[in-house]
């Protein structure tokens, strides 16, 4: 690994994107034994932060994982498939849309406006009730959707308030998200096994100490009645909090899925090890595939306690829409 990709991370670029915020509010929110600042590096897409991170280039990946109103990041969840990464950290942050253009723009100029899939999703009825003749453009980023707005006469872009800051642009309408309490959860991730991560994590002084513990699952199981049942059992009769389940194509074969799996432990009440033990004892005879993706602090937890989610709003309004 290069002596730079000690202290580097990589997240979904350009500058000016959520992720972009999301990776500066988490890093940038740790205490560190290391005075050494962390190194951003935008990648181009989602598979490519996965990428560097595999090949070493950087030591962490943040990539957006789901929305609160328009649910998982397909790409994301494909890599997290794909890939031996191991997740260390969740970042959620508030998404806060606007749309971007050029000071003399009017809206009967306006003949395109560009953005994330995602960020279009989460802007629907808004696009719907004021744009609804003009072309939607999707962009890799609502930062890239930001730089075309500004070399494109008659186009705006659906971004943050930082993206309008860094192209020079100016908010013509604000906050045009469907929903007031529109989220994005974000992963931290590294490679190496879990143990190893975990160890990295420590030393750097990034892993937490939530009182709630969060601990992701990718579990494939046969096609056959009750197998899901029989998935689920084990977490009712431990009685341990289920926060998400998610299907998946394998890739493998044709209409055969996996799932993805989030489950939360409170630690002052629990033995995380020990309760986590039980269950994967139950769990592995019920599947044919079972392996855990991360164990991290959970955000809920972090932000309850004041922690780094409830970083900056300013930072939040830093980036892209989906991503």
């Amino acid at each position: 690994m290069p002596s730079s990709a000690a202290t580097s991370v990589a997240y979904l670029g350009p500058q000016g994107t959520f992720s972009h915020a999301a990776a500066m509010a988490f890093f940038e929110g740790q205490s560190r034994k290391s005075s050494e600042p962390w190194l951003m590096q935008p990648a181009a897409n989602i598979e490519d932060v996965f990428a560097s991170v595999e090949r070493g280039d950087t030591l962490f990946g943040v990539v957006p994982v789901e929305n609160s109103t328009e649910g998982a990041v397909n790409n994301t969840q494909d890599c997290l498939l794909t890939t031996s990464v191991v997740i260390v950290g969740e970042i959620i942050i508030p998404i806060v849309h606007n749309l971007l253009g050029h000071h003399d723009l009017t809206n009967q100029k306006i003949h395109t406006i560009a953005s994330h899939k995602q960020s279009l999703a989460q802007c629907r009825g808004w696009l719907s009730g004021n744009f609804p003749n003009v072309t939607l453009r999707e962009c890799a980023s609502n930062a890239q959707a930001a730089e075309f707005a500004q070399s494109e006469q008659g186009v705006a872009a659906i971004a943050g308030e930082f993206a309008a800051r860094t192209y020079g642009l100016e908010i013509l309408s604000a906050s045009i998200q469907d929903h007031s309490h529109n989220r994005t959860r974000f992963l931290i991730f590294s490679e190496g096994s879990e143990t190893l991560v975990k160890s990295l994590s420590t030393n750097l002084g990034i892993a937490g100490n939530a009182s709630e513990r969060k601990t992701s699952l990718l579990v494939a199981t046969d096609n056959k009645p009750g197998a899901l049942f029989r998935i689920l059992e084990p977490f009712n009769d431990l009685q341990i909090d289920l926060s998400k389940i998610e299907a998946r194509p394998s890739k493998q074969r044709a209409w055969e899925y996996v799932f993805f799996i989030d489950f939360v432990i409170d630690e002052t009440s629990h033995d995380t090890g020990a309760l986590e033990k039980k269950l994967f004892g139950l769990l592995e005879p019920r599947t044919t595939s079972l392996r855990v993706l991360g164990s991290y602090p959970s955000a809920r937890a972090m932000d309850a306690a004041g922690g780094i989610v409830s970083a900056p709003e300013t930072a939040f309004n830093a980036d892209l829409g989906g991503g």
